[in-house]
């Protein structure tokens, strides 16, 4: 078990007046399956990418994992899909490439076909398949889901469900409810981490939320309440003046 930890962590893209993070701080453990959401653009690609380096920052991002994405570019889609899996991971035997690929029910013939020939769905099963086999890593995974039907998507659950050591990066509340423990959450206002699924996550938020709403619709009571208290004074201030 590791740390990553996050330290006063700003990013803001060159020749952009928005900034990204804004000194942020918080720890993730490796062990974790990590669940990451938030709104289209709020910057969840972009600290996945700050993870592998590829960004400049300020602040500090401390490791000492071995990061790895997904998706990535296979350097040779032309291979079987096997060998494929073999240039990813060359240490992992033949039976433990087809026990992984079975639990994403690839079909067999699917491994000895050409990566390119392969849907969609399956190259992004292949893919997670070769990631997984290696012994080490942190994998960050980038919405696996976008070529996936909902059968599948419900396989990718399960299997992710016995992994851990991921960032899931994901809108798509049954996955993410089936397979992580924490959930990393990119507000308006702040960045979120809790113990927990999206589930519950959300339970939270929509608590905070209503409790917000209510404390906001007290206030604005009070303060009619008190501008028309203000405004009777004024009226009796001013039928006195009017008696003198």
């Amino acid at each position: 078990m590791a740390s990553i930890q996050i330290q006063n962590l700003s990013f803001t893209y060159d020749g952009s007046y928005d900034t990204i993070f804004d000194q942020v701080s918080f720890t993730l453990d490796t062990d974790w399956k990590l669940g990451f959401v938030g709104r289209n653009g709020r910057g969840k690609t972009t600290f996945l990418k700050l993870l592998l380096g590829e960004h400049e920052y300020r602040g500090a991002i401390r490791h000492s994992a071995v990061m790895r994405y997904f998706p990535y570019a296979v350097a040779d889609d032309s291979l079987p899909a096997r060998q494929v899996i073999e240039a990813i991971c060359p240490a992992a035997e033949p039976w433990q490439i087809d026990c992984e690929c079975n639990q994403l029910e690839i079909e067999p013939e699917a491994l000895d076909r050409p990566f390119h020939t392969l849907s969609s769905g399956e190259r992004t099963k292949i893919q997670l398949a070769a990631l997984f086999l290696g012994d080490e890593g942190f994998l960050l995974i980038d919405e696996p889901t976008n070529h996936l039907d909902m059968h599948a998507r419900g396989i990718l659950g399960e299997y992710l469900n016995t992994k851990k050591g991921f960032i899931l990066v994901s809108h798509d509340r049954a996955l993410l409810d089936a397979c992580t423990d924490h959930t990393l959450s990119i507000n308006r206002a702040n960045i979120e981490l809790i113990s927990g699924s999206f589930s519950v996550w959300q339970e939270n938020k929509e608590r905070r939320d209503a409790f917000e709403l209510a404390e906001n619709e007290k206030l604005s009571r009070d303060i009619q309440r008190l501008q028309s208290a203000a405004a009777q004074s004024r009226d009796w201030a001013d039928k006195v003046e009017a008696t003198k």
